[in-house]
């Protein structure tokens, strides 16, 4: 009974992923139509992407209970997003090095936390490698990061659109399997955990 609450929660709330994805999705966009954009607007776009996601990431996380309490997971990736964006408007004069290492750091955690929560949802819904997939995308654009530092600023920003479009792109795709999930559980049909 659990695991069908925890799966209705979870199945209801897609649209907060695909949001979180389209945001994600129109930030790389920005990036790509302003490559020319200066290294204060990026950070304060950026910011501004990072809060937005890590308050969507918590309304995700305390729609989609399990077991009662929200998804641990999901509250530490919107904690770190919110936080992430803060510090960038806190310190909007941050060098191009300090903002790429700070992304890095962000996207290798977020994608940690990410791959976690598929794991713990492995056996209750279908095609929860795309959040794994999206995690796993994270950690290795941070890691790709750590290893160019001294990369252009055009190639940054290129790199953070390209990881941004890619990323909202399987955060979309996860949220539309959720409502496949929801429009079955609305008609009676069996969740996959009830297979395992």
């Amino acid at each position: 009974m659990a695991v069908a609450s925890m799966l209705g929660n979870l199945a209801r709330a897609w649209y907060w992923i695909v949001l979180r994805g389209l945001f994600a999705v129109l930030f790389g966009i920005f990036a790509f139509i302003w490559p020319g954009i200066t290294l204060a607007a990026l950070v304060l776009v950026w910011g501004v992407y990072a809060i937005a996601d890590g308050v969507m990431a918590l309304i995700a996380a305390y729609t989609m209970h399990e077991e009662g309490k929200p998804m641990a997971s999901l509250i530490v990736v919107g904690i770190l997003g919110i936080a992430a964006g803060i510090v960038t408007f806190l310190w909007p004069g941050m060098t191009a090095l300090v903002l790429l290492l700070f992304i890095a750091s962000w996207a290798v955690l977020m994608g940690i936390f990410e791959i976690a929560a598929a794991i713990r949802l492995r056996k209750h819904i279908e095609n929860e490698w795309l959040l794994g997939l999206s995690g796993l995308v994270s950690i290795l654009f941070g890691v790709l990061m750590f290893l160019q530092p001294g990369a252009g600023a055009l190639a940054v920003i290129w790199l953070i659109g390209s990881f941004a479009i890619f990323f909202g792109i399987l955060l979309i795709a996860l949220g539309f399997r959720l409502k496949g999930l929801a429009s079955r559980l609305a008609t009676g049909g069996t969740p996959v955990g009830a297979h395992r």
